[in-house]
């Protein structure tokens, strides 16, 4: 998301007949106003308002001023510290190990890029990466103030199609009753609302993501991301030969839905980040392979500080969340859904019910709304507040 907003402030509106005319704060006030209700899933209502800028009661000036100077230094130190000591856990755990290399790729220009990551690994180091990860991330969130996480698990069997769930016993040819392991689903889809989703995920299952390649070559981050099996792609490719997202994420999802040493992969098929309080379209990514997929729904109830990454700025919105005391999040671990044969033949009818089903069970409101039309709420917002 970070890069859209630098993509969106390259490039604002140039002339004066592109941004509207705003006469007083009464009218930017109305603009705005206009312009959340049309991109509703977008639009901050908290009590920092539209892109973090307020304005702010003059109780929410003293709080932020105390938080700066006692919060948000000691959070940061101990989250640096944090990060520290696991890059420094990956860096001697891996440190004779060779990394799992995947199939060869081609780049735009002409270039071959290797998938490298240590997530295939086996045997105790790999337990060791994996628990210490989970137990730092749960510390991080602590630090950054999600004190209690609340989860729950509704049991939808009764409910469910028999086409979208597995049993655990067949009858055999004689008549015997056969136990059978369910299927392992191929990919963890969640709706996406802050960059705070990855480190609960973390916590919970230690997945691997979809990145940039450029995250792979990060000081730090770049070594615990391939710790995570993270699927590194090129999202803009002119090569015929290049595979891209979908391929390579589709050949994951069918790795790990097929080999229980193979990491699960975690997808966010809206593709950005909302407000929290809708669902956007899913992209099929995840639901192309047909396999399996266990659906989880995040939800970040708050007061004064809303931690939805979404018109806020990449620090304006770090340094708030590190002022906030206390912050919130409420996890719905749904069951493993179990695609029907009609589903697995449309990949498109398959992300659409589990998307249904996900709206339901999270109260979350649908949205046709994709990655254009918040690219140009943004692009707008920036206009109106560049003419004030």
């Amino acid at each position: 998301m970070e890069s859209e907003l630098k993509d969106l402030n390259s490039n604002p509106p140039s002339s004066k007949e592109e941004r509207p005319l705003l006469k007083s704060d009464s009218d930017l006030a109305a603009a705005i106003e206009e312009l959340d209700k049309k991109f509703a899933p977008y639009a901050r209502t908290d009590l920092y308002g539209t892109m973090g800028l307020g304005p702010f009661p003059m109780t929410e000036k003293i709080k932020l001023a105390v938080a700066l100077v006692t919060l948000v230094p000691l959070r940061f130190i101990l989250s640096m510290s944090i990060l520290l000591l696991y890059y420094l856990i990956c860096r001697v755990f891996t440190l004779f190990s060779a990394p799992y290399r995947g199939a060869e790729e081609e780049e735009d220009e002409g270039g071959v890029v290797v998938q490298e990551d240590y997530a295939h690994m086996e045997g105790w180091k790999r337990t060791v990466i994996v628990r210490s990860g989970r137990f730092l991330s749960r510390v991080l969130l602590f630090v950054f103030g999600f004190y209690w996480i609340h989860e729950s698990r509704p049991d939808r069997d009764s409910d469910m199609d028999s086409n979208h769930k597995t049993t655990s016993t067949e009858i055999n040819q004689k008549g015997e009753a056969a136990t059978e392991e369910p299927e392992r689903p191929g990919a963890i889809v969640s709706n996406h609302v802050s960059y705070l989703d990855i480190l609960y995920h973390m916590s919970a299952s230690f997945p691997s993501f979809v990145a940039k390649r450029s995250v792979g070559k990060l000081p730090l981050v770049g070594l615990i991301s391939k710790c995570l099996g993270c699927v590194y792609v090129q999202r803009e490719a002119k090569s015929p030969d290049f595979k891209g997202v979908s391929g390579t994420v589709n050949e994951r999802v069918r790795e790990a839905h097929r080999n229980k040493s193979a990491p699960t992969i975690m997808l966010f098929p809206e593709g950005t980040t909302t407000n929290g309080d809708y669902l956007l379209t899913f992209k099929t990514g995840a639901f192309l392979a047909g396999t399996p997929v266990l659906p989880v729904i995040l939800k970040y109830p708050y007061e004064r500080f809303s931690v939805a990454w979404d018109t806020i700025s990449g620090a304006r919105h770090i340094l708030f969340l590190l002022c906030q005391f206390v912050n919130h999040l409420e996890v719905i671990r749904l069951p493993v859904y179990y695609p029907s044969q009609e589903e697995k033949d449309d990949p498109k009818l398959y992300a659409s019910n589990v998307r249904r089903l996900m709206a339901t069970e999270g109260n979350l409101i649908l949205s046709e709304l994709g990655l254009s039309d918040k690219r140009i709420y943004h692009a707008t917002l920036n206009g109106l507040f560049c003419k004030s």
